[in-house]
This record gives structure tokens, C-alpha cells and sequence, in this order.
């Protein structure tokens, strides 16, 4: 190779040398990252704020509200602010106005136990509040608090001839919402922050007018106990219902309307489809029905026809007794035998 190709490949060199450094400066300086200034955004207060949708009525607990930052400029002095504010004085309130989720709480839209009208507000629309004294035993231990929901249990004795008493008890309503125990609605602290149980005597629960009714005829009755219900109870039964027809949801209804019916129908008080039990399912010495009863100054009552033992086709009619009896054919001679003779 003569000197002359030598100098021109060694030229070619350097100028693609100097064009690949060239483009690789171009390239970098393009995606380099263009530093800009942080706008800085204003923290104003933190104030009181609905976790999720507070309809009127609602009572307060501890998850129902928390506190979040709030543009400084749009804070206002009905708010709760945090600091100044304690959260563990609201709980119990009642919700006077209905508030959105994320929507700040204002002093206005809580009532507070002991105020006026406070009560009423906790009422749902069209329902009433009726007390129903209770005790430890028929209390559930104290562990029943304002918002649980319960069934009410009536236990009584029945009275029959010769000492044969029928005791039973019978859920007689269910799904009521417990409004207050005594005069509180709000759970009592201990002194670490726990949530004590205290005693008390009376319960008041929210109603329909003719559960009311039905409420005080029952105390005259017997004795009334509370069941308290899970919280799934309202889900499966609201399930059954739906499919069993007794909830109908409109076709053309929005989603927002479905829900509107479907939470009226979970806090809908109950007093259909009740259940019982009498001394005879709990011990084989007590009674499964009810016991005969004697009155001379009334007509007899008719007797009960049981199952015979042999029935003839030309069978005689058995003289009437007071209270049930079995009719026991044996050819043409019918004979009524009391039922625990």
C-alpha cells in the first residue's frame, strides 16, 4: 500500500471517529432530563370529614368519620378541625342532615344526646321509639350498643288444669334497631381507651307504629328478651327475599335507586315469620301443646280430633268433653279418651 491510501484511509477514520461522537452528544443532550421547579402546594388543616355516606338518622361511630387536609382557602368555621375538635365527643351524635361521602361534617348536622330533638332525629321516617326494660340475663350481658340490631324473644307460661303449665318462647319481632341503652348512645371508655360494658336496665328500640303496639302488649305477656343479630342476618335474609319475590326491584330503575331500596328493605323492622319452641322440644317431662283448661261458665270448647286408632263405618258419636280428647272406635262402640288422662 502506497503512502497516498494510507493517509486517505486514516482520514476516513478520524472523520467517522469525530461524526459518531458528534451524534452520540446530540442524542444525549436530548434526553437529558430538564430540571423544573416543584410547585409547592399550600397544606391547610386537616377537618372533619364523612367516610362514607351519613344518611339522616345515622349514629355516629368511630368508622363513619376521620380527618383530612383541606385546602386552606376553603376551610370554614363550621367545620371541625383537627386539634381543636375531639372525635371521641362526636361519637354517639346523631346525623341531622343527611352527608355525602367525603363531604366535611358541620356542627349543624350533628345533634347530640341531651338536645333537642334528638330523638326524633335518630327516627327514621314514619317510625317510632318504644323502651323495653330489660336485665343482665335478658340483656345479652350488657354486650348489645346503640346501632346493633336484635330480635325480641317473648318467654311465657301458660296455665293448665292440674298443674300441666305449657312454657314457650317465641321470636316474636325481629331486626329492630337499638336507638339507646338507658339514656346513652354512645359506648362508655375505660380509662385505656377500651370499650367498657356497663349495665342497664332499659333498652329503646326504633319501630313501626304497630310494632309499638305489639311491643306493649307483649311486656304484659311475659317476659322479653334481646337476641342480638349478626351482620351478615341482613344480607342472606334480604337474598331470600329478593328471590322469594317479597322485594321487587323496578327494571328501569338506576343503580343509585336499587340501593335506596335495598338498604330501606335491611332496616326494615320485622314481625312476620316468627319461631318458637315449647318446654316439650327442650325436655321430654315437659309439654309439647297446650294443656286442657276447665270453665263451667263457658260453652265447651270442641274437641280436637285426632287420628284413630280403628275407625268403624257405622261408628257412634262419643259423648263432648272439655279440652282434647282421641276418639278410639272398636267395632261399633266409639269411646273419647282425653288426651293425658
Amino acid at each position: 500500500m502506497d503512502r497516498r491510501k494510507l493517509i486517505l484511509l486514516v482520514g476516513a477514520l478520524i472523520v467517522a471517529i469525530a461524526t459518531a461522537l458528534a451524534a452520540r452528544s446530540m442524542f444525549t443532550g436530548a434526553s437529558a432530563p430538564t430540571a423544573s421547579a416543584a410547585q409547592e402546594v399550600p397544606v391547610g388543616p386537616k377537618v372533619l370529614v364523612a367516610n362514607k355516606a351519613l344518611p339522616v338518622g345515622t349514629i355516629i361511630t368511630a368508622d363513619a368519620i376521620g380527618f383530612q387536609a383541606w385546602p386552606k382557602g376553603l376551610v370554614k368555621d363550621a367545620y371541625f378541625l383537627q386539634g381543636s375538635a375531639d372525635m371521641s365527643d362526636l361519637l354517639g351524635t346523631v346525623v341531622r342532615f343527611a352527608i355525602t361521602a367525603g363531604e366535611p361534617v358541620t356542627k349543624g348536622a350533628l345533634v347530640a344526646p341531651g338536645d333537642r330533638g334528638f330523638l326524633a332525629a335518630a327516627l327514621g321516617p314514619g317510625m317510632r321509639a318504644v323502651t323495653v326494660p330489660v336485665s343482665e340475663n335478658t340483656g345479652v350481658a350488657g354486650f348489645v350498643f346503640p346501632g346493633d340490631r336484635v330480635d325480641l324473644v317473648l318467654t311465657q307460661t301458660i296455665s293448665g288444669t292440674e298443674g300441666q303449665p305449657l312454657n314457650t318462647a317465641e321470636t316474636v319481632l325481629r331486626n329492630l334497631r337499638v336507638l339507646a341503652t338507658d339514656r346513652t348512645t354512645a359506648p362508655a371508655k375505660t380509662e385505656d381507651g377500651k370499650t367498657a360494658v356497663p349495665g342497664f336496665s332499659n333498652v329503646t328500640l326504633e319501630v313501626t307504629p304497630r310494632i309499638a303496639e305489639k311491643v306493649a302488649v307483649a311486656q304484659t305477656m311475659g317476659t322479653l328478651s334481646l337476641s342480638l343479630r349478626s351482620i351478615a342476618d341482613n344480607q342472606s335474609e334480604l337474598e331470600e327475599a329478593i328471590a322469594s319475590g317479597d322485594i321487587e326491584l323496578p327494571a328501569d330503575a338506576t343503580p343509585d335507586e336499587e340501593e335506596k331500596i335495598l338498604k330501606t328493605a335491611l332496616s326494615r323492622p320485622q314481625d312476620s315469620r316468627s319461631t318458637y319452641v315449647t318446654g316439650g322440644d327442650v325436655s321430654r317431662f315437659q309439654r309439647r301443646s297446650m294443656p286442657p283448661q276447665t270453665n263451667t261458665n263457658q260453652q265447651s270448647q270442641p274437641a280436637m280430633v285426632m287420628p284413630n286408632m280403628a275407625t268403624a263405618a257405622n261408628s257412634t258419636s262419643a259423648p263432648a268433653r272439655n279440652g282434647p280428647v282421641v276418639r278410639v272406635s272398636r267395632g261399633n262402640d266409639t269411646v273419647a279418651v282425653p288426651v293425658g288422662k
